[in-house]
C-alpha cells in the first residue's frame, strides 16, 4: 500500500486509530503474525481552550488537568500493549489552568516501567497552574474616598491572599488601638473600640518576634517565630481568642522543678512582654494604606485601596481560593514514582487553617504546636504523660504542591511564586527525587519542604539544585528557604538562597534535650551534604538563625553525618551564625566555606555530648575556611577547629572557590526569571529609636527584603508629631543603611515630641507605604558616654587580626550606634552595622578583622564604644602577628 500523504483523509485515518488506542487494548486490528508495530511516542495534549470531551490529541487537546492525568493513565496501563516507546508526556499548552481542587495523583498515574510520566508546560512563564478566583466588577466605595469594592467569586469562601496585576497585596493591618492585658482566655481591652468593629471575629492579632533591641518589642515564642491567632469575639472591654490557638501559645507545659523551661525545650510556654501583640491585621477599620484588602465574609465583598497608578478597574485581580495544586498521594503499597513536571509556575494557592481556630501557634520553623491539648501533650514523647511520639512531632507547613512515598519525582524548569503555605513538600517516603533549575518567591511560608519529623519513612536520595529561592517568607516570617527533616543521602547544592526573613537552608531536629542534660533524639538521618551554595542577605527580619542551621543528631559517625562544605555565605542582618549548630548538633562536618558579615559568629555553638557521662562536646569538624571570626586551632573534646583562614576581604580567598558557589552556568537563567510583576518594595519593619542628641532621633530598622522586582535604593524615614504630623525627615542609600543600620533624623523640637517614626523603602517604582510606626520616644540630649568593651582579643593570621570584644555593660543615656577601632600604626577603622546593634541587649560578641599587616610584628589595637554622646573609654589589647 502506497504511504499516506498528508491529507484530510490521512488525518482521518490517525484520528480514529488513536481513539482505538486510547479505548484499550483488543480494539486495534492484529498487526498479523510475526509482525510487530512500529513504536510510537505517547501524548496528551491539553490547552485551556481544549474540551475534556475530545481525544486529547495536538489537535482536539483536552482542558483540565484531571482529565490529561485519566488519558496519561490509561496510556501508562497499556503502555506494551500499545507499543509506546519513551515517557508519556502530558503537554500543557500556554495560558492558566485554573483549579478548584488539587490535580491528585496516586500510583496509578506513575510511569511504566523504565520511564516517566512528564507534565510538561510552555515555559514557567507561559503555563500556569492556578488556584485563583478572578475579582471583578469593582465600584468606589460612598463615603471612603479612594477605596473599591467588588463582589466576591461565588465559590470564593476565605482567602488569605489576595493579588493585581501579579503583585501581592497587604491584608488590611495596623496597630492594635486599644491597651490590653492577657487574661486566662485572650484579654481585656482599655476600651471597646474593637468590640464596635464590622467583624471583630475576622481579625488576627500578629506577634512578631526578634530580639529586643532600643524600644524595639520582643514578642512571640522566640526570637524566631512570629505566632499569629484570631480573635473569636468581642464584647465590651473583653476579647476572647480562638481555640486552641491561644492556649497553645500561652500554656505551653513547663518542667515542674525548672520554672520557665518547657517540656517542648524550645521558647517560652506563653506569648512574652505580657501578650503583647505587635499589630493587628484583617479588618475594614485597618483599611488605610494603599496596597490594603479586605475581605468581608458576611458580605461577600472584597474591598481594596489601590497603590499610586493602578486602574483596579482593568487590573488583573486574583484570589487565593485552593489549597493545593498538585497532591502526589503515593502510600508505602502503591508509591507514586517517575513523574515529572517541567516548564511550569505554580501560584495563586492559600493556605487556611491560620484562619482558624487553630490559628498559627509556631514553635520553629513553621511548624506549630496544633489540637486542643497540643500545649500538653504534642510531640512531648517521654516527658509528660500522654506525651505523643517522637518527641518534637509538631506539626508541619504543608505544600500547596506536595508528595508523600514519591519514587523518582522531578521538578525543573520550574516557578513557585504567590502561594500561600509551603511552596514545595517532598514529604514523608520521598525517594530518589530531583528539584533543579526552578524558582521559588513569593511564597507565604517555607520555599522548599524535605521529609518530616513526625517519625514516618525519612525522605532520601533527594537533590535540590541549582534553584533560586529568594524574597520569603510573605506571611509566616518565622519560615525558611529550605526545611529539612529526618532524610539520608540529601544533597541540597549550587542553590542561590538570597533576601530571606529568617534562615536560609534548617536541617535535622530533636536535639532540644541537651538543654536538660539529656541526649539529642535518635533520628534516622545521615549522609547529607549542604555544598557550594551561594547564600547572602538572610534573616532580615527574625534573629537566632543562621545562613545553614542545623539542630539534632546528622549520623552515627564523622564518616556520616553532615557535610557543610564549599558555601559562601555573607550578609546576616539577624543576630546568629553563618553555619549554626544548634542543640544537640552532632557529627557535622563544616569545611572550605567562605563566611563574612555575620551577626554574631561565623561557625557555632559548642554543646555537650549527653550520649554519655565523660562531658565531651557534640564532635563537630570546623576545617579549613575562610572566614572573619577568626577563632584559633583547638581540640576541645570532640569539637575540632583546625586550619582556618581569617579573610580581611574577598581577595583573601582563592578565586576557583567563589566561583563555584551558587548556580551553575547552564542554569543561570533562573536568576534573571521572574513572576513578571513590578512594584515598589514592601516596606521595613521592627523601627527603634534612641536619642540622637539635642535635636535628633537615631532610627533603626530593619531593611526590605521583598523589593518589588527592582533593587532597593533607598530609605527615608520620617518623625511624627503626637497629632500624627510630620516634624522631620531623613534619607539614606540602602547601601549606606545596610554599613550603618542608623539613620539620624535631625533638627527636631523636643517640644514637639515625644515622636513616633515610620519607614519607607523605595526602588525605581517609588516609595513604598510607611511601616507600623516606633514606640514613642522624647529627645533629650545624650551626654553619659557608654562604657568600655569587655573580653578585648586579638586573633592573628600573618597578615591580618580579628579584634574581637563583649560590648560594654552600659551604654550611657543613648543606644551604641557604632565602634572606633584604632592600630598602632595610626590608622583609624570605623566599625557599623546591625551587629553593632543586635549584640548590645544579650552582651553577644562582637569582632571585625583588620588587615593590611606585616608579619611578625607587634600591634596594638584599642576598641571603644560610640554613642550620640560621643566615644567612651577603650578596651586594649596588643598581639604579635603570625610569621608567613
Amino acid at each position: 500500500m502506497p504511504a499516506l500523504r498528508s491529507t484530510p483523509a490521512r488525518a482521518v485515518l490517525t484520528a480514529v486509530l488513536a481513539a482505538l488506542v486510547l479505548a484499550g487494548p483488543g480494539l486495534v486490528p492484529s498487526a498479523g503474525a510475526g509482525s510487530r508495530a512500529a513504536p510510537r511516542t505517547a501524548e496528551v495534549h491539553v490547552s485551556p481552550s481544549g474540551r475534556d470531551a475530545a481525544d486529547g490529541t495536538a489537535a482536539h487537546p483536552v482542558r483540565t488537568l484531571t482529565r490529561a492525568r485519566d488519558l496519561a493513565r490509561e496510556k501508562a496501563a497499556h503502555y506494551g500493549s500499545a507499543h509506546y516507546s519513551g515517557d508519556i508526556t502530558v503537554r500543557l499548552a500556554a495560558g492558566t489552568y485554573r483549579t478548584a481542587g488539587p490535580l491528585v495523583l496516586d500510583g496509578r498515574d506513575s510511569g511504566p516501567a523504565g520511564h516517566r510520566i512528564v507534565w510538561q508546560g510552555a515555559g514557567a512563564g507561559s503555563t500556569l497552574i492556578s488556584g485563583g478566583r478572578r475579582v471583578e466588577g469593582w465600584r468606589p466605595v460612598s463615603g471612603r474616598p479612594g477605596l473599591w469594592s467588588a463582589p466576591a467569586p461565588q465559590e470564593l469562601t476565605d482567602t488569605r491572599q489576595l493579588y493585581v496585576d501579579g503583585v501581592r497585596a497587604q491584608r488590611a493591618r495596623g496597630e492594635v488601638p486599644v491597651g490590653l492585658t492577657a487574661t486566662a482566655t485572650g484579654y481585656t481591652a482599655t476600651a471597646d473600640t474593637m468590640a464596635r468593629w464590622r467583624h471583630p471575629s475576622d481579625a488576627e492579632f500578629v506577634y512578631t518576634s526578634g530580639e529586643a533591641l532600643w524600644n524595639i518589642e520582643r514578642n512571640g515564642l522566640g526570637q524566631w517565630t512570629e505566632p499569629r491567632c484570631r480573635i473569636a469575639s468581642a464584647r465590651g472591654t473583653a476579647i476572647t481568642m480562638a481555640q486552641p490557638c491561644w492556649a497553645n501559645s500561652t500554656k505551653r507545659v513547663e518542667f515542674p522543678d525548672r520554672p520557665g523551661r518547657t517540656v517542648s525545650m524550645v521558647g517560652p510556654g506563653r506569648l512574652t512582654n505580657g501578650g503583647r501583640a505587635s499589630y493587628v491585621e484583617n479588618a475594614y477599620e485597618l483599611l488605610d494604606q494603599p496596597g490594603e484588602w479586605y475581605l468581608d465574609r458576611s458580605a461577600h465583598t472584597v474591598y481594596y485601596l489601590p497603590r499610586a497608578g493602578e486602574d483596579v478597574r482593568r487590573a488583573d485581580v486574583e484570589a487565593a481560593a485552593a489549597e493545593k495544586l498538585v497532591d502526589g498521594r503515593g502510600t508505602p503499597a502503591a508509591p507514586l514514582h517517575d513523574v515529572a513536571f517541567q516548564g511550569v509556575q505554580f501560584g495563586y494557592a492559600t493556605w487556611l487553617t491560620p484562619s482558624g481556630p487553630e490559628g498559627f501557634s509556631e514553635i520553629q520553623a513553621g511548624y506549630t504546636i496544633t489540637g486542643a491539648k497540643g500545649w500538653a501533650t504534642q510531640g512531648l514523647c517521654g516527658f509528660v504523660e500522654g506525651g505523643t511520639c517522637p518527641f518534637a512531632s509538631w506539626t508541619k507547613m504543608p505544600g500547596n504542591v506536595s508528595f508523600a512515598y514519591g519514587q523518582r519525582i522531578g521538578i525543573s524548569d520550574c516557578v513557585f511564586a504567590h502561594l500561600g503555605a509551603a511552596g514545595l513538600d517532598l514529604g514523608a517516603g520521598t525517594t530518589d527525587s530531583a528539584v533543579r533549575g526552578s524558582v521559588f518567591t513569593d511564597i507565604s511560608g517555607n520555599g522548599l519542604e524535605i521529609g518530616g519529623v513526625d517519625g514516618q519513612p525519612a525522605a532520601s536520595g533527594v537533590e535540590v539544585m541549582d534553584n533560586h529561592v529568594y524574597a520569603l517568607p510573605r506571611e509566616y516570617h518565622g519560615a525558611v528557604g529550605v526545611l529539612n527533616g529526618y532524610t539520608r543521602h540529601t544533597t541540597i547544592a549550587h542553590n542561590q538562597l538570597d533576601h530571606l526573613g529568617y534562615s536560609a537552608i534548617s536541617l535535622g531536629w530533636g536535639g532540644w534535650p541537651d538543654k536538660i542534660g539529656s541526649p539529642a533524639t535518635p533520628n534516622p538521618s545521615h549522609d547529607n551534604t549542604v555544598r557550594d551554595n551561594l547564600i547572602h542577605d538572610y534573616m532580615q527580619l527574625l534573629d537566632d538563625g543562621g545562613g545553614v542551621y542545623t539542630q539534632g543528631l546528622t549520623g552515627s559517625s564523622m564518616a556520616d553525618g553532615e557535610q557543610v562544605t564549599g558555601n559562601v555565605i555573607h550578609d546576616q542582618w539577624g543576630l546568629g551564625k553563618s553555619v549554626y549548630t544548634d542543640n544537640g548538633c552532632t557529627y557535622e562536618t563544616v569545611s572550605g566555606n567562605v563566611l563574612y558579615g555575620a551577626s554574631y559568629a561565623n561557625v557555632g555553638s559548642r554543646h555537650t555530648d549527653y550520649r554519655d557521662t565523660l562531658g565531651n562536646n557534640d564532635p563537630t569538624l570546623i576545617k579549613g575556611n575562610w572566614w572573619e571570626e577568626g577563632a584559633p586551632d583547638s581540640s576541645n573534646k570532640g569539637l575540632v577547629t583546625s586550619g582556618n583562614h581569617i579573610m580581611a576581604g574577598l581577595s583573601d580567598v582563592p578565586g576557583e572557590v567563589i566561583a563555584r558557589a551558587g548556580i551553575e552556568p547552564a542554569y543561570r537563567d533562573v536568576l534573571t526569571r521572574t513572576t513578571g510583576a513590578v512594584s515598589v518594595p514592601e516596606a521595613p519593619a521592627r523601627v527603634g529609636t534612641s536619642p540622637g542628641g539635642g535635636d535628633g532621633l537615631d532610627v533603626t530598622f530593619n531593611p526590605s527584603f521583598v523589593d518589588g522586582g527592582s533593587p532597593v535604593t533607598g530609605y527615608t524615614v520620617y518623625a511624627l508629631r503626637p497629632d500624627g504630623t510630620e516634624a522631620g525627615r531623613a534619607s539614606v542609600g540602602a547601601a549606606e543603611f545596610k554599613r550603618l543600620a542608623v539613620v539620624r533624623i535631625a533638627g527636631l523640637r523636643a517640644q514637639e515630641g515625644p515622636f513616633r517614626v515610620v519607614a519607607t523603602a523605595r526602588n525605581a517604582h517609588g516609595e513604598s507605604t510607611a511601616s507600623l510606626a516606633s514606640a514613642p520616644l522624647a529627645v533629650t540630649a545624650a551626654s553619659v558616654l557608654p562604657g568600655a568593651p569587655t573580653g578585648a582579643k586579638a586573633r592573628v593570621a600573618a597578615r591580618a587580626v580579628t579584634v574581637a570584644w563583649t560590648p560594654p555593660a552600659a551604654t550611657g543615656d543613648a543606644e551604641v550606634t557604632g565602634y572606633r577601632i584604632t592600630v598602632s600604626d595610626g590608622r583609624t577603622v570605623p566599625v557599623g552595622g546591625r551587629d553593632v546593634l543586635v549584640t548590645q541587649p544579650s552582651a553577644k560578641g562582637m569582632f571585625r578583622v583588620v588587615g593590611s599587616l606585616l608579619p611578625a610584628t607587634s600591634y596594638t589595637f584599642t576598641v571603644a564604644a560610640v554613642t550620640a554622646a560621643g566615644t567612651g573609654p577603650v578596651a586594649t589589647v596588643t598581639a604579635t602577628t603570625a610569621a608567613e
